[in-house]
């Protein structure tokens, strides 16, 4: 089998404590066709300088240091925009690789075929300080799934709920390019891209914890409704653009049974206007009267 590129885009935000083992790991890969890309995004922790110095002695490895934070889906862009390989991993610089990650990915999807476009598997969740939390699936005492995961076309899936570990994902270089790459008006990319995606590929999964995903409580993903972030918003855009690409009654029922868990989220952060655009939206795509008059009702009290 042939050895297609691969490209790592590791993005880095204040993540000088662990920056190095990311790097190292993405580095050190048992698959040898990599390309690895570096984007810090303005950091004020003194990534940059730590950066530098694991870079010294490798002067093929191309570095971004922004001047201006410009959130993920920008950063990533601009490390997208200097890849050549046929699949990409984003890898955030608290998360690892472990070494068969990227073989194991071009084995299952150079097999698989083109209309594939993202390979994803399971991670163990970790602590700051590297110490096993989790698995993301939940197993038995024998190490067995306890609920299938989807894979195939899983459009319905992505909308409906949140299966997928983010930083396990390669993708297609193709599918980012037909999709111009992350969309920058958002606030964060993973919802929107297995959105527009899915639509369109099928999602490969492979039973194996190929990547260790850091748990911090200062993340984004920690942070998400809070009131302060734009997270919100961005889901609210995100349910809008599912709308218009949704093509069956179980789609509109699966954007609806979202909706319904955003909104909750609304009410319990006190994003009230967003809360009631995301109902409106709800009522057009899965009207629950009694569930809708409860939520209006709570809405309204916040």
């Amino acid at each position: 089998m042939s050895q297609p590129l691969v490209t790592i885009i590791c993005l880095c935000h204040n993540h000088a404590p662990w920056v190095v083992e990311s790097l190292e790991a993405a580095w050190q890969q048992a698959y040898s066709n990599v390309e690895l890309i570096v984007v810090d995004d303005a950091s004020s922790d003194g990534s940059q300088e730590v950066i530098k110095n694991w870079l010294y002695d490798k002067p093929q490895i191309p570095f971004i240091a922004l001047k201006e934070n410009l959130g993920n889906c920008k950063a990533f862009n601009k490390g997208l925009a200097l890849a050549k390989g046929k699949y990409v991993i984003d890898l955030a610089a608290d998360d690892i690789l472990l070494p068969d990650r990227v073989a194991i990915g071009v084995q299952e999807m150079e097999t698989a075929g083109e209309g594939w476009g993202v390979h994803f598997t399971d991670a163990w969740y970790i602590k700051p300080d590297g110490s096993l939390l989790k698995p993301h699936y939940q197993r038995s005492l024998q190490g067995n799934l306890l609920q299938p995961v989807p894979q195939g076309w899983v459009y319905r899936e992505v909308l409906e709920r949140y299966f997928i570990c983010t930083p396990t994902m390669m993708m297609r270089r193709s599918v980012l390019d037909a999709l111009a790459g992350y969309d920058e008006q958002l606030a964060y990319e993973d919802f929107d891209f297995w959105v527009r995606s899915a639509r369109l590929w099928k999602y490969l999964y492979t039973d194996q914890i190929l990547v260790k995903k850091r748990v911090l409580p200062r993340s984004w993903s920690a942070r998400q409704y809070e009131a302060e972030t734009l997270q919100m918003a961005s889901t609210l855009a995100i349910c809008y653009k599912a709308k218009e690409l949704n093509q069956t009654a179980e789609e509109d029922r699966a954007l609806g049974k979202r909706l319904s868990y955003e909104i909750r989220q609304a009410i319990r952060h006190k994003h009230r206007e967003i809360g009631r655009q995301m109902l409106a939206l709800k009522r057009e795509v899965w009207p629950v009267g009694w569930e809708d008059a409860l939520l209006a009702f709570l809405l309204k009290r916040i």
